[in-house]
């Protein structure tokens, strides 16, 4: 009877065991599955690219039009310099909408996006921006915008403030890296984005604008503008007079460049091959400047 009792009781302890054994199983896999891959040791080049095909006849232009101009790979080089512990895809895509965004591990651009700001290119220059410099400024600031949060996400980059507003300083800086004339056409083609928004002296929105988590497209333009001053103000200088940066803001714009180019050199710049980024630098990136017309009248007074 007590050799029953005893065989019975062993019987439970081994049935719960065994339990427990297969519980502790699944929590291994369960944590197998969630846990990802251990990083690769941090190198340059591992960015990859995709031009997605379209369905439709509209989007299919753009896309053979930027296959045959290798812009994705133009973005690759540039942005390969970045050392990664693990591989980051870039890709053009059709999407049914007018957008573009980082999703880990996928920087995605829309070929509506693309499309929605070819179709508002000015047909002359009357605001002082060529039709190349408005195309090139707008899609290079956008794939560096988009390329800024995945670097922070990347690189457990520390962010004060909102990750929208860093995306955009971050595509800014980057495009302040070319030379003198590159960097002004770039800064002043990517401007172009917020054209609208900066025509008006006064400016009437819906209070739900203000809860976006972009910041509001005259302050996106004057961030960018104040930037660009800040960093070079022989190459920029200009830019109070054609109405394009307030003079109150323009005081500033020395330390808050300063700040920016601090925090990037702190955070960022340990992560980039310095030979591959002098090297990336000196490719020639954009084609020949179109004869640079008149700068525009001043818009009205900002007070008016």
């Amino acid at each position: 009877m007590i050799r029953s009792h005893w065989l019975a009781a062993h019987s439970d302890r081994r049935t719960r065991m065994g339990e427990l054994g297969a519980l502790a199983l699944a929590l291994c896999l369960a944590l197998i599955a969630i846990v990802p891959a251990v990083a690769d040791e941090p190198r340059p080049n591992r960015i990859h690219i995709e031009y997605v095909p379209p369905k439709s006849p509209e989007n299919q232009r753009i896309y053979e039009a930027l296959k045959e101009r290798r812009a994705l790979e133009k973005m690759q080089a540039m942005f390969g310099q970045f050392r990664l512990s693990n591989d980051l895809n870039m890709r053009t895509f059709e999407c049914g909408m007018v957008n573009a965004w980082y999703q880990r591990p996928t920087v995605t651009i829309c070929y509506e996006y693309i499309a929605d700001f070819l179709t508002r290119m000015p047909k002359d220059t009357p605001s002082g921006i060529t039709p190349a410099d408005a195309m090139l400024g707008q899609f290079f600031y956008v794939v560096a915008h988009e390329m800024g949060h995945a670097m922070f996400d990347f690189l457990n980059t520390p962010l004060f403030g909102r990750p929208e507003d860093a995306a955009d300083y971050f595509a800014a800086y980057i495009m302040l890296l070319f030379g003198k004339q590159d960097a002004r056409r770039l800064i002043v083609g990517a401007a172009y984005t917020y054209r609208n928004a900066i025509q008006n002296p006064k400016v009437t929105s819906r209070l739900v604008a203000f809860s976006s988590q972009h910041g509001a497209p005259a302050q996106r333009f004057f961030n960018l503008m104040c930037l660009a001053f800040g960093a070079d103000r022989e190459t920029f200088g200009d830019l109070i007079k054609i109405g394009y940066l307030p003079e109150a803001r323009s005081r500033g714009c020395r330390v808050e460049f300063e700040e920016l180019n601090f925090a990037f050199r702190q955070l960022i710049q340990p992560h980039v091959d310095q030979e591959l980024a002098s090297a990336a630098l000196q490719q020639g990136w954009l084609p020949p400047a179109e004869a640079r017309p008149d700068p525009p009248p001043p818009p009205p007074h900002m007070g008016q």
